[in-house]
């Protein structure tokens, strides 16, 4: 039996092909919503041009027919927009605002609940009006098209129990074939059947699927960095693999995950000339109440927000004390700068770029949307090497979740794919502090 779908403005806010993913049911969006996107049109960020991506969308599909009749989508489905009733929205209780666009949007679903024999749902990301239909007596649901369980997001490691030889042979030939399941670029540590203590680290070649063991690194580390755990070795293994094109690194604060993506892009730009430069990118989104507009040139307007990125590259380099150092001396990051083999910007400027052999590091990734993501995949070309960083569990970004994030979301849709790998780092190395306080806050 076909279902009637009635969407909130949000949805559409959030995923500008929305009406299109409801297959060969019906899709009613109420007139409210039309104002609404006229309202979010003018503004700037993604919100703002997702508004007038749907605006455009409708304004296309009005040249099949008339929207208030319905017109039939790809999928099958009806869509229409319908008008708010008067009568049904002066019905609702009195301590819904008659005024609301909220209301209208409730005021239509429950008119049309009333009018079709046919299951309806209000769908909307907005808690409070689903809360609010429930209590009306409408289905109401979240927008879960790219919704990921977080509770089962794929880790990017296994253990793996094997006999003896097996193990012997991962070394002696250079790789071993073992029954999987496997996904590629999975790591593994494998543990001898009869002696437990017996060990060792893995990854499954992306392409020929092959158990393989980790590449040596030099005792010194990579750009300095020594991993501290087997979550962060086997972070690194894929951070300097060149079959993998995009990597994901997942983990609370303070598990290494933006300290290991820049050592290994330092590593392979400056020292091993892989990549013509290292760029980093991160949200300009603030934890807490925003400081508002930032006096000075582009750099001193950056400064804020990629201070955290400094601090890591003053670890690396160890300038983290500046006193007595002559007028002419400069920072680690800022001789790279200079040199033109490190850049570092907001993503507010990478929507048409093409970025080519460059190691584009994307940091707190969990504050974009699913297609905040895709335009910045979309940016890489020939050679480049792209690495999202975050933790889903510390999102400043109010239109998205843990669950419909671009980078869990990326973590799920390429898990199967040869040129992608994922870490999902547990452990933390900053301080014992930091330490307890992400496992106890």
């Amino acid at each position: 039996m076909k279902k009637v779908f009635v969407l909130d403005t949000n949805v559409l806010l959030h995923d500008p092909a929305a009406m299109h993913q409801f297959e060969d049911n019906d899709v009613v969006l109420p007139m409210t919503i039309i104002e609404e996107l006229d309202r979010f049109k003018k503004q700037p960020e993604e919100t703002g041009r997702n508004a007038r991506q749907v605006s455009r969308e409708l304004d296309g599909l009005r040249q099949q027919g008339n929207l208030f009749e319905g017109i039939v989508l790809e999928g099958g489905g009806n869509l229409r927009v319908a008008l708010c009733n008067r009568e049904t929205l002066q019905e609702l209780p009195p301590e819904l605002e008659r005024d609301r666009g909220d209301n209208s949007i409730l005021a239509v679903a429950l008119e049309l609940q009333r009018q079709c024999n046919c299951p309806l749902v209000l769908v909307s990301k907005d808690t409070n009006l689903r809360l609010k239909a429930d209590a009306l007596s409408v289905a109401a649901e979240d927008y879960e098209t790219d919704k990921v369980n977080v509770g089962d997001l794929y880790t990017g490691i296994s253990e793996v129990i094997v006999d003896a030889e097996s193990i012997n042979n991962l070394f002696k030939q250079g790789g071993v074939d073992l029954d999987g399941p496997f996904l590629p670029n999975q790591s593994l540590t494998l543990v001898d059947s009869v002696n437990p203590a017996h060990t060792a680290l893995a990854v499954v070649d992306g392409h020929s699927g092959q158990v393989q063991p980790l590449a040596k690194i030099p005792h010194a580390g990579i750009s300095q960095v020594i991993p501290r755990n087997r979550e962060q070795r086997f972070a690194i293994e894929l951070l300097l693999r060149d079959s993998i094109s995009l990597l994901t690194l997942v983990g609370k604060a303070g598990t290494g995950k933006t300290l290991l993506a820049i050592a290994a892009g330092l590593q392979q730009v400056a020292d091993e000339q892989r990549y013509s430069r290292l760029l980093i990118a991160r949200p300009n989104i603030p934890m807490g109440r925003d400081l508002g507009y930032l006096p000075g040139d582009i750099k001193e307007k950056l400064t804020p927000w990629m201070q955290p990125l400094y601090d890591n590259f003053d670890l690396i380099f160890g300038t983290q004390d500046t006193t007595g150092q002559p007028s002419h001396w400069r920072r680690g990051h800022e001789e790279l700068m200079e040199q033109g083999l490190l850049q570092i910007e907001p993503l507010t400027y990478i929507r048409g770029r093409t970025i080519p052999k460059q190691f584009l590091i994307v940091d707190e990734a969990q504050n974009l949307t699913p297609h905040e993501v895709k335009t910045i995949l979309t940016r890489a070309g020939e050679g480049t090497k792209v690495v999202l960083t975050g933790d889903p569990e510390q999102i400043d970004n109010p239109y998205v979740d843990a669950a419909s994030n671009g980078l869990t979301y990326v973590v799920e849709r390429f898990k199967k794919e040869p040129l992608a790998g994922h870490v999902t780092l547990h452990h933390g190395e900053r301080s014992m502090l930091a330490e307890r306080a992400a496992a106890l806050l």
